[in-house]
């Protein structure tokens, strides 16, 4: 599926569309590095999605460390000479535990997975291998999952790295663009997934980082956005 593009729908609406859905809750896993651990669901995800889909209904699972490859969840990552990372599942392991807990006696009815993350395989010239290790894991979500259904959200890697740190001059960088093509291709390929485009939320100066708070709460907005329409999809 392409760019989600943002829409404006009042709660009223978005709650009389869900509620009519079986009985079931919706399991959300967010994770990724430094700008999903800079987001803080609790204010800017679960009350916007608690509204639509209802509270009791709702599930939301958090993982998220700065800095850290994807590698670091996908358990056979190699790079593109063959390397292997020692870590390789860390962060994984440790969000499927949380996971698992907070889903222990529940009817899951549908599951998404929110991920914002790329910056350290760019930085690592990485991005060879980087929509391979996307569907490696999404595969991994299915098989621990026990489930083929699952909806993908993709919060896309800002234009950062496209400009120079000291002039902000637009510049070349063939691995972060690569990234970024890469989680596009990803969410393209499948109607179950969606990229959102996060290249107007970190500021004039273009930083690493979002604008917070503004930046992350427009963020969550969009994610809650996009979750209504891949329900409705399905």
């Amino acid at each position: 599926m392409k760019c989600f593009l943002v829409f404006l729908i009042s709660n009223t609406m978005l709650f009389g569309f869900l509620s009519s859905e079986e009985p079931g809750k919706h399991l959300f896993i967010l994770s990724g590095q430094s700008n999903m651990a800079r987001f803080k669901p609790a204010l800017w995800f679960t009350p916007g999605i608690s509204e639509a889909l209802g509270a009791d209904n709702v599930i939301v699972s958090f993982h998220a460390q700065g800095g850290q490859p994807i590698s670091k969840w996908y358990k056979e990552w190699k790079s593109g000479k063959g390397e292997t990372d020692p870590g390789a599942g860390k962060i994984y392991d440790a969000m499927m535990d949380a996971t698992k807990a907070k889903m222990e006696g529940a009817n899951i009815r549908t599951v998404t997975f929110i991920w914002m993350q790329g910056e350290a395989d760019s930085k690592a010239q990485n991005s060879d291998v980087y929509l391979v290790s996307l569907n490696g894991l999404k595969k991994q979500l299915e098989q621990d999952l026990k489930r083929t259904d699952l909806n993908f959200i993709i919060g896309r890697l800002s234009d950062s790295g496209l400009y120079r740190r000291r002039d902000k001059k637009r510049v070349e960088n063939p691995h972060w663009e690569g990234i970024r093509k890469a989680q596009q291709a990803f969410a393209d390929a499948s109607q179950r997934a969606v990229w959102i485009d996060t290249d107007d939320l970190n500021g004039e100066k273009n930083a690493l980082h979002l604008i917070k708070p503004e930046g992350y709460e427009t963020l969550g907005k969009r994610y809650v956005e996009a979750v209504v329409q891949l329900v409705k999809a399905k």
